[in-house]
């Protein structure tokens, strides 16, 4: 058996002071009428938490189920940080195949503060995300300009290298209506911008958002039933932590890639969570036509192309240099405009990345469009080794 993407469907991405519950079943109505079926159809709902929005955010399947209308459909709930959504479509990708339904609805949405994320809950001493604001004053900025700087270290990596993503990722950006940034940038612009975390400056990180998205996942004879002909499959998704003692916690208690690791891991952690995508379906990133990578800052897209194996690492700048990488390139890097067109929707991103990947595979992306896609690849990863990756195919 395998499952297929029936319907996709997004709200745009911006500051609209909405409650998420908007987002998430405008998303939700567009993905069922892409699938071509009506909500009593669907007898699964899951949903990807958002915990800045009270009560509701944490119940999310049952609140986007009451929204939408009570069916009785079967529903879960789940949070896992940046990767919720993908956690979310592997619960139910695994209903799926595990024959328990034919048909799942899966939504994310967020409705997010200003300025940067802050922990939930008030004062949490034994919270670790807590003691990395209050004891080190890490704002998620900071670690991102941690990893820039490694990077500039190990493979010599410029400031006008990580503008260049900023740049490529504008560039599709402004040709996707869902994306909350829809404007061109220079190299220049971006290296003009203020300095938020030395050596990334304002137009290098992404912004908090508000959006949603969804998809209609079903099985394949379902399907095929419905007399579907353009199948695009949900073909992997990788949900793996880090591996101990091959990791080591750079910050409380985030597992990362650390070089540090002794002994040696077969693979960093990051390369772990796309490897797993991979095996599962039967693909190596040689046969990638696209990928959508989790470019919280433009530095951090150049780590995740050689996590996902598109190059051996220190080589991903001079794949973006070559263009390789840009629309019309042999392997396009977020050709949605990726975080830097969007910012962080949390529970939205990875369910919003498949939208992408199936868009494309479907030959629907308009003037983003990819020639001739038959597979891609999606990477999250959430706090905590939360891995997230997608393998969608022809």
């Amino acid at each position: 058996m395998r499952v297929v993407v029936l319907g996709t469907g997004m709200h745009p991405w911006g500051k609209w002071g909405r409650p998420f519950l908007e987002y998430g079943v405008a998303a939700a109505r567009t993905a069922l009428r892409d699938a071509g079926i009506v909500w009593t159809d669907v007898q699964y709902v899951v949903g990807a938490d958002t915990i800045r929005n009270g009560y509701p955010g944490f119940i999310a399947g049952a609140s986007y189920a009451q929204a939408l209308g009570w069916t009785g459909a079967r529903i879960a709930s789940c949070y896992a940080a940046c990767a919720s959504g993908a956690q979310a479509l592997d619960i139910a990708r695994t209903r799926i195949l595990a024959g328990l339904c034919d048909v799942a609805l899966v939504i994310g949405a967020d409705s997010t503060p200003k300025g940067f994320f802050k922990p939930v809950g008030g004062d949490r001493p034994d919270d670790p995300d807590w003691l990395r604001f209050r004891l080190l004053g890490a704002t998620n900025p900071a670690y991102f300009g941690l990893y820039a700087r490694r990077r500039m270290a190990l493979y010599g990596s410029t400031p006008a290298d990580f503008a260049a993503v900023k740049v490529k990722n504008a560039r599709a950006g402004s040709l996707n209506p869902m994306a909350r940034y829809r404007k061109a940038v220079t190299v220049e612009e971006v290296l003009a911008s203020p300095m938020v975390a030395d050596p990334l400056r304002l137009m290098d990180i992404c912004a908090t958002s508000d959006g949603g998205a969804a998809v209609v996942l079903a099985s394949e004879s379902y399907a095929r039933r419905r007399g579907v002909q353009d199948l695009v499959f949900l073909s992997a998704v990788s949900t793996v932590t880090p591996t101990f003692p091959n990791m080591v916690l750079e910050l409380p208690n985030f597992a990362t890639d650390s070089s540090a690791a002794v002994p040696a891991p077969e693979r960093p952690f990051r390369a772990a969570i796309a490897a797993a995508a991979y095996e599962e379906a039967g693909v190596g990133p040689e046969d990638l036509s696209l990928a959508e990578v989790y470019d919280l800052s433009t530095a951090l897209e150049l780590d995740w192309m050689e996590d996902i194996g598109l190059c051996p690492p220190g080589e991903a700048d001079k794949l973006l240099r070559s263009g390789e990488t840009a629309l019309g390139g042999r392997i396009p890097v977020n050709p949605s405009g990726g975080l830097a067109s969007f910012g962080e929707a949390i529970p939205a991103q990875a369910i919003a990345q498949l939208c992408e990947l199936t868009t494309q595979l479907r030959g629907r992306a308009g003037h983003r469009q990819v020639p001739a896609p038959r597979a891609a690849l999606a990477a999250n990863q959430g706090l905590f080794g939360h891995g997230s990756a997608l393998v969608a195919t022809r």
